[in-house]
């Protein structure tokens, strides 16, 4: 019998963390052809998003998905998210979490459109990447989230939270 992942109640223990301190647990997730989000909002094939109890309605964070529905704009859309997608998950006021790596295989005719649609800005590069989309349940002008815990392809490291 495989052994089951231990992701799955790594994202559990983490949300538990985050509502018992007050905190409002936040999800990055890598975007592909199996995830169902509000594709308006996804940034280089990954979406930032609010799964406190307040934003969400009928979450269930099971081994293999995560499923709920939440408002964007004021419609109620249906997520659902493989966990295999979930980059990360963390506290929005600290920043305190854990990422995952991710295999981040998109279909070369998705890619394509994702560059058709969205070409890369003619801009000074920036230091450090961040993955952010409005706050499900809350007005677009709402404060964005801290930056996204980010692998970067380092090796996985742990922090002590005390």
């Amino acid at each position: 019998m495989p052994e089951t992942s231990t992701k799955p109640y790594l994202i559990r223990a983490i949300y538990e963390w985050c509502t018992d301190n007050g905190f409002t647990p936040y999800v990055a997730v890598f975007v592909d052809a199996n995830t169902n989000v509000p594709r308006e909002f996804v940034k280089n094939n990954e979406i930032v998003l609010n799964v406190s109890f307040d934003a969400t309605s009928g979450l269930d964070m099971g081994n293999e998905w995560i499923t709920f529905s939440a408002r964007f704009g004021g419609v109620s859309r249906k997520i659902d998210v493989p966990v295999e997608n979930v980059l990360a998950i963390y506290a929005r006021e600290n920043g305190q979490g854990m990422a995952f790596p991710v295999e981040r295989s998109v279909p070369e005719t998705q890619a394509a459109t994702e560059r058709e649609n969205n070409p890369p800005p003619k801009l000074a590069p920036v230091e450090s990447e961040t993955a952010v989309s409005p706050e499900p349940g809350a007005p677009d002008d709402d404060e964005t989230p801290p930056p996204v815990p980010r692998i970067g392809g380092k090796k996985p490291s742990l922090k002590v939270v005390k």
